[in-house]
């Protein structure tokens, strides 16, 4: 991978906020869910999110900083006695490189040589005891085989939650492109777009390594009586209309349970009515909306007395 901080357009004093913030730009850019047919957004997003992961973790990232990880969070390949071949590519070794006339990596090359390059098991190994065998590079400190084989590729899996299982938190379950269910620990406060990575269950790896994992991108299910706000909620109550003019008190649903509104004779039904801390999380509030409605089929005394108002109590309502 790219240094994350280039990833993430940053500089290395960033702080956690602006890293944040840098991520959910270019999550909110690069999603799947925005670009499901482009293949070069996915990338980006998994770009993206891969470099977020290191630099939001202060322990790999004092760890990148000062060199001992790649990108990737891999361990860098320390050397011999303490120094790292890779620096000294091309350069001369003290006494070694004024005696015979070679460099570090002429050096390395014909040490491993009489080891076939690889690395054995215990008993035959040249690195000290080590179960199964493995390939290695010198100059890139990098190995396949038994203990530094490849990291299987990573899964992005989308997830719909309901509000109610949001507001309340918990696992959810989530099935994966494998065909596999898995619980879900859902954060709290959850956020729109929010990812949550589940080790191990991406897909496995091509030679002996680690599994990759499984991000769960979190999205908010739509609704079919809220509609959310932010942390506040909105919801649409019918009234009927002789409430409206004489008041009432009225059943309004919430996430926490259905509880009674009074309504005052005469209510303004152009303006939403609030009650304080029933919307997500308990941050939020719920906006209660009131929707008149009719007799079904008509009324014939309903419309008597309607003409009655029109001819001798007009109003103008559209002021």
């Amino acid at each position: 991978m790219r240094d994350p901080y280039t990833v993430l357009g940053v500089p290395k004093s960033a702080s956690d906020k602006e890293i944040k913030s840098a991520y959910r730009k270019l999550a909110k850019t690069f999603h799947p869910d925005q670009n499901p047919d482009d293949k070069a957004a996915h990338e980006k997003f998994a770009e993206a999110t891969a470099a977020y992961d290191l630099l939001s973790d202060k322990t790999k990232r004092g760890q990148y900083d000062r060199g001992e990880i790649d990108a990737d969070g891999n361990p860098k390949f320390a050397g011999f006695g303490g120094f790292d071949p890779s620096g000294m590519r091309g350069g001369r070794t003290g006494a070694g490189a004024g005696a015979g006339g070679f460099n570090a990596e002429d050096i390395l090359k014909e040490f491993m040589s009489g080891f076939g390059g690889t690395r054995r098991g215990p008993g035959g190994s040249p690195f000290g005891a080590g179960a199964g065998s493995a390939s290695w590079d010198p100059f890139t400190g990098t190995t396949t085989g038994a203990s530094g084989s490849a990291k299987g590729e990573d899964v992005v899996v989308n997830l719909a939650v309901s509000l109610e299982d949001a507001h309340k938190g918990g696992s959810v379950p989530v099935t994966l492109p494998s065909g596999k269910t898995v619980s879900v620990k859902l954060p709290s406060p959850l956020e729109e777009g929010q990812q949550v990575r589940l080790r191990g269950q991406g897909r496995p790896s091509p030679l002996t390594g680690q599994p990759g994992d499984a991000l769960v991108t979190i999205k908010f299910a739509r609704h079919k009586q809220f509609r959310k706000d932010g942390h506040d909620l909105r919801v649409d109550v019918p009234i009927a209309l002789y409430e409206a003019v004489l008041g009432a008190k009225v059943r309004v649903p919430t996430l926490d349970g259905a509880v009674e509104l009074t309504l005052p004779p005469g209510p303004d039904t152009s303006k939403a009515m609030r009650l304080k801390g029933k919307g997500l999380f308990g941050k939020g509030d719920l906006y209660v909306n009131l929707r008149i409605v009719l007799p079904k089929g008509g009324d014939p005394d309903l419309e008597s007395l309607m003409r009655f108002w029109k001819d001798q109590k007009p109003y103008n309502v559209r002021d």
